[in-house]
């Protein structure tokens, strides 16, 4: 860790006070866990369970997921009683811990085109790895070769990103994978938090992925004591403020605001 991120990280930690409850929003795939081509295998590294079953316990953070995935796939993997909140889909989706669920709404034109598109895909997956979700269609490409990925891409962009173009549609951009997908994402996910919850108390967002991107951005944004942290083995750019390698500086991170909560 560079020195620049140990004062950073300090400082966050510095500023949190006694009675006053700070905010910690978590990417799951990459950030809590390791990716796995099976993605129901995907358990956190070992440790941060625990540590954050202990900062739920604390009783001193709002901790929310917010992920790419359906949001109900993530308290299984956590195994964390009771459930953190869950926004899923990338933030259109919101499971709260009592069970209540929201979806943001899709106008029936554009759900027709992603339902055009998914038929499409279901007879011809292009070679690679067809995700169907409720709000989106998505073609991933992890574990293929070099050159097999590379005309995965390019064929799925062909199909994608004309619809991109059109209202309600976006493209979204990831590590060995394309989403076309309607609604909000991680950034709107923690701009809904920060509406409500007007507190200005300490926030944090760790991500690892392009899509973490918009995230960082709302928390940057948010005021003083935020700090948007990039997880991931290897660096790469970013708008995060620190970066952190998983799984020993991400435990590190973890311990310290259980620590800084014992205030």
């Amino acid at each position: 860790m560079t020195p620049d991120a140990i004062e950073k990280l300090g400082e966050f930690f510095g500023a949190f006070q006694s009675g006053v409850k700070s905010r910690l929003l978590l990417d799951y795939d990459g950030t809590l866990a390791p990716f796995r081509l099976d993605r129901f295998q995907a358990r956190p590294w070992a440790g941060v369970r625990r540590l954050l079953a202990d900062i739920q316990q604390q009783g001193r953070t709002r901790m929310a997921v917010i992920s790419g995935r359906p949001a109900h796939e993530i308290a299984p993997l956590l195994q964390i009683d009771p459930p953190l909140e869950v926004w899923g889909l990338h933030g259109a989706e919101r499971l709260f811990p009592d069970g209540r669920r929201g979806l943001d709404n899709i106008a029936a034109s554009t759900r027709e085109k992603l339902d055009q598109l998914r038929t499409m895909l279901r007879r011809d997956n292009l070679g690679g790895l067809f995700e169907d979700k409720e709000n989106a269609v998505v073609m991933h490409w992890r574990g293929a070769s070099p050159r097999v990925a590379k005309l995965i891409e390019q064929r799925a962009r062909a199909l994608f990103e004309p619809l991109a173009r059109t209202d309600g549609l976006r493209l979204l951009e990831f590590e060995a994978g394309v989403e076309l997908r309607a609604g909000r994402d991680k950034g709107g996910a923690v701009e809904e938090i920060l509406r409500e919850d007007h507190s200005a108390a300490p926030i944090a967002f760790l991500g690892d992925d392009l899509t973490d991107e918009s995230a960082f951005s709302a928390v940057n944004n948010s005021g003083p004591h935020a700090l948007s942290v990039l997880v991931r083995r290897q660096s790469r750019e970013t708008q995060a403020d620190v970066w952190l390698r998983p799984p020993i500086e991400l435990k590190g991170f973890l311990e310290d605001w259980l620590q800084a909560g014992d205030l």
